[in-house]
Parts: structure tokens; sequence; C-alpha cells
């Protein structure tokens, strides 16, 4: 099973349609962020965060971004 099937089927037993495949780019570049600019942990975490906030996924980065510290 790869990642997109698995996707899909733990979707469908949540009752939610499954992410398209910009968001999941989307949330995967937010979880790098998250991931990159503190403990890996925070990743998962972040996407959570994204999924009950209801905000734009572009937002949502923009405000990664914003939090992580900037690199030389």
């Amino acid at each position: 099973m790869n990642r997109d099937e698995w996707l899909a089927d733990f979707a469908a037993r949540a009752g939610i349609e499954a992410p398209s495949a910009e968001a999941v780019e989307a949330l995967l570049d937010l979880a790098a962020v998250a991931a990159h600019s503190s403990e890996r942990t925070a990743a998962p975490i972040a996407c959570w965060i994204a999924g009950r906030s209801g905000l734009p996924l572009e937002q949502l980065q923009a405000e990664a971004e914003e939090i992580a510290p900037q690199r030389p």
C-alpha cells in the first residue's frame, strides 16, 4: 500500500475526504519547516494544528516560516 492509498483509507475511516495532491505537498512542506526549525516531533503536531485551524495552508506556511529561525 502506498502513501496515497493509506491516506485515502484513513480519511474514509475518519469520515472525511482525502487531501488533494496539492494539500499533501503543502502539509509536507509545513511539516518540514516545523521539523527543521524545532524538534522533529513538532511536524505532526503542526499539521494537526493546521487541520484544526481551518486557515489556508499558504497562510500557515508563511506563519511557520516566520517562526523558523533565520538561517545565515
